[in-house]
C-alpha cells in the first residue's frame, strides 16, 4: 500500500493510492496516517479494504501533506555512505552517527523552502526515511525489518554554517522550518522487497546532483532500527531517515548551496519524487 495524507497545511485528511495512482480517501475508516494506523494489525485492516470502494479524491492541483502525521522522534543518521563521508573530509564512522531533526521541521513533499535568515550555506540531501509500525525496544537485527510499517522519500535539508560551525552539534542545522519534507507517500514494506537495492537520487534546476543506491549504504535499514532501539524505545510512526549519497552541495569545488528560485526534485525508486522551490 501506498499511505498519504492530501489537502490544504493543517487540514490534511489521509488517503490511500489505488492502482491507477489516483488518491483515494480514507478518512471514513482512518483519522490520519499516524502511529496507530502504523502497527501491523492496523495496517491488515487497511489492506482488506478495497480501494475501488473509497471516495476518489479530484487530483488536479492536490497537495500532499507530510506522510506521517504527530511523529514522535524523527531520528537522523549522519554519514551513512562512505563516499559521502569523502567528499566531506569525515572518516567512516565505526558506529551509526546519530542525530535528531526537530518534528517542526517536517513538511510536505512539495511544499516550498523558505531559506533560514541570512543563510547562504543551505544544502540538499537525498534520504530513505524508515518509517516505524510496530514499537520495540533492543530490537534485534534479526527482527529489525518486522518493527518497520514502510519506506518514504526525506529530503534531509542543512544549514552547514549552523551545522559545523556553531558547537559540536549537528540538530542546530538540521532543524529548521521545512527542513524535513517527507513524502509523497509511506509504502508499506511488502512493497519494499530489498530496502538496500533502492536508487535515490537529487537534481537542481535539471542537473542531477546525486545519483546514488542504498546498497552502498555503511549500515543497513536492519542495523539503524536495531541501534535506534538501544538508544529509545522505538514508537509507531517514529521516522529513521538513513544519511545520504555523494554529491551534496558542501562537497563540491569549490561548494555550492541552495538560492532563491531554485527547484530541487528527488526521488527513490519505487516510493516516489519530491519537488520544492526555493525561497529566499
Amino acid at each position: 500500500m501506498k499511505l498519504l495524507r492530501y489537502g490544504p497545511s493543517g487540514a490534511e485528511k489521509p488517503g490511500m493510492l489505488d492502482d491507477a495512482g489516483r488518491v483515494r480517501d480514507l478518512s471514513g475508516h482512518v483519522d490520519d496516517i499516524s502511529g496507530s494506523v502504523l502497527t501491523t494489525a492496523a495496517l491488515q485492516r487497511l489492506r482488506d479494504l478495497d480501494p475501488a470502494s473509497l471516495p476518489l479524491v479530484d487530483g488536479q492541483d492536490l497537495r500532499m501533506g507530510a506522510c506521517v502525521a504527530g511523529v514522535g522522534k524523527f531520528i537522523a543518521i549522519g554519514l551513512n555512505y562512505a563516499d559521502h563521508a569523502a567528499e566531506s573530509g569525515m572518516e567512516v564512522p565505526s558506529e551509526p552517527i546519530v542525530f535528531t531533526k526537530w518534528n517542526s521541521c517536517i513538511a510536505g513533499p512539495d511544499d516550498d523552502l523558505h531559506l533560514p535568515k541570512g543563510s547562504q550555506h543551505t544544502d540538499w540531501e537525498v534520504e530513505l526515511g524508515i518509517v516505524i509500525g510496530d514499537a520495540g525496544r533492543d530490537i534485534r537485527v534479526e527482527d529489525a525489518l518486522d518493527h518497520v510499517a514502510g519506506y518514504c522519500v526525506v529530503n534531509d535539508i542543512s544549514e552547514r554554517d549552523w551545522q559545523i560551525n556553531h558547537g559540536p552539534t549537528w540538530d542546530k542545522g538540521k532543524g529548521y522550518d521545512g527542513f524535513g519534507p517527507i513524502g509523497p507517500w509511506v509504502v508499506t514494506r511488502d512493497e519494499v522487497p530489498d530496502p538496500q537495492a533502492l536508487r535515490l537520487w537529487l537534481e537542481i534546476d535539471g542537473v542531477m546532483q546525486q545519483d546514488g543506491n542504498t546498497r552502498t549504504m555503511v549500515f543497513g535499514v536492519a542495523e539503524l532500527v536495531a541501534y535506534c532501539s538501544h538508544l529509545a524505545t522505538l514508537h509507531p510512526g517514529d521516522i529513521i531517515t538513513t544519511g545520504t549519497p555523494p554529491g551534496v552541495g558542501m562537497g563540491q569545488k569549490p561548494p555550492v548551496y541552495l538560492r532563491d528560485g531554485q527547484v530541487m526534485r528527488l526521488g527513490i525508486e519505487g516510493l516516489g519524487e519530491q519537488r520544492q522551490r526555493v525561497r529566499g
